[in-house]
């Protein structure tokens, strides 16, 4: 096992690198003034960031450990976790893939056979647009809910003292990515059907997956701890999800609005990959290519995890009493 000297050092290390790209990169269709800002927010960001990981290092390194170590383990109960949603029924674990696929074929009649669909200046099919943007929300959304119930979920484990509870969050939010990869594979069939044949931009999926997995995760330590003490929490994560959908630029077209507020509504780290889903898949675009937006959202999600860690960590003692 590294060293925490080592482990802070490599810490540094990228976190210099990082900062230094930050600053010397340029971007010729920029508004000065606007990237200046940028580069302020994100240098302090992960310097935050950073000092966060080093004043409590013993408290955030020990639950990605605890998930490496755990990792056969969480697998296995991901699966378990998977088939018995619906367990009892007939078809079975087919149940959790219905829902969201009866949604993308509600939207691919409607704009397309009810013939109702927006006029859109993306130039591309306004339903394969909407779909490619919300199967991410989809799991975002899905994932979340499930992330923070999962401890209330798992009372009995909880109050086992040999259980290590903090594999319960990526449990569930595995048993969801389940779902969100059939998901994928129905809206690349979609494509294909429409004439967007496979391309290697299609490859950045994965990579965009994995962030909104990270992200999830991330909330879901935060969301997962303070439930246990405040059960309304998930009532009032269920009302902002259900408005998020709509403030997320996912039914609608950012560049309609003025600058400024592009600038508000894409400080959403889903947004990112809402657009990254769309970068891939339709506008054949690699994530790198929007710098900043990329940079936001590793900082946004880092900072996520690590507060979520210390979330987690101090609230722990206290979950097998309250439950």
């Amino acid at each position: 096992m590294i060293s925490k000297k080592k482990t802070v050092a490599i810490a540094a290390v990228l976190m210099l690198i990082w900062v230094s790209y930050i600053l010397f990169h340029r971007n010729p269709f920029a508004v000065p003034v606007q990237e200046n800002v940028k580069k302020v927010i994100s240098v302090a960001m992960l310097v935050a960031a950073f000092s966060i990981f080093v004043r409590f290092y013993d408290r955030i390194v020990i639950l990605p450990a605890e998930l490496f170590q755990n990792r056969e383990l969480i697998w296995k109960l991901a699966k378990n976790d998977f088939k018995s949603k619906h367990a009892g029924s007939y078809l079975g674990v087919v149940w959790a893939f219905v829902q969201p696929v009866v949604s993308v074929l509600v939207y691919w009649f409607v704009f397309t056979i009810g013939g109702r669909a927006p006029s859109s200046q993306t130039g591309y099919p306004f339903v394969l647009w909407l779909i490619v943007g919300i199967v991410p929300w989809f799991f975002f959304a899905d994932a979340l809910g499930q992330g923070t119930s999962a401890l209330l979920s798992y009372q009995y484990l909880v109050k086992k003292v040999v259980f290590k509870i903090s594999i319960l969050p990526i449990i569930k939010i595995i048993s969801s990515f389940f779902v969100h990869v059939f998901l994928v594979a129905v809206t690349l069939i979609l494509l294909v059907l429409n004439g967007y044949f496979p391309n290697v931009y299609w490859i950045q999926i994965i990579y965009f997956s994995f962030c909104a997995f990270l992200l999830v995760l991330g909330m879901s330590y935060i969301t997962c701890s303070v439930v246990v003490f405040f059960r309304d929490l998930g009532q009032i994560i269920s009302i902002v999800l259900q408005v998020g959908v709509w403030i997320t630029p996912i039914m609608w077209d950012i560049e309609s609005l003025s600058r400024p507020w592009q600038i508000v509504f894409k400080l959403n780290p889903v947004y990112y990959l809402v657009d990254g889903y769309r970068m891939a898949l339709l506008d054949r675009m690699w994530f790198w290519e929007h710098f900043y937006s990329t940079a936001y959202f590793w900082i946004f999600t880092v900072v996520m995890f690590l507060f979520g860690a210390l979330v987690f960590k101090r609230l722990k003692v206290h979950f097998a009493d309250i439950l």
